[in-house]
């Protein structure tokens, strides 16, 4: 199995919870990508999605807090 650091995926202010949702939604447009082209593979669409943030293909955007 492959493991991801978080350290690496997040750039400093992401909350986990953020990445995790990301995540999540990257891998249902990669399954359903998948599914609208009849693409037949043994990866997993989470492990692709993990892999994007992994490279910084992807990055999650919150907004700015007023502390």
């Amino acid at each position: 199995m492959k493991r991801a650091s978080l350290d690496n995926m997040l750039s400093g202010k992401e909350s986990r919870y953020a990445l995790v949702i990301g995540v999540a939604k990257r891998a249902r447009d990669i399954a359903q990508n998948f599914k609208d082209e009849n693409i037949i593979t043994d990866e997993k669409p989470v492990l692709l999605a993990i892999e994007d943030f992994k490279n910084h293909k992807f990055n999650i955007l919150e907004p700015e807090t007023d502390e």
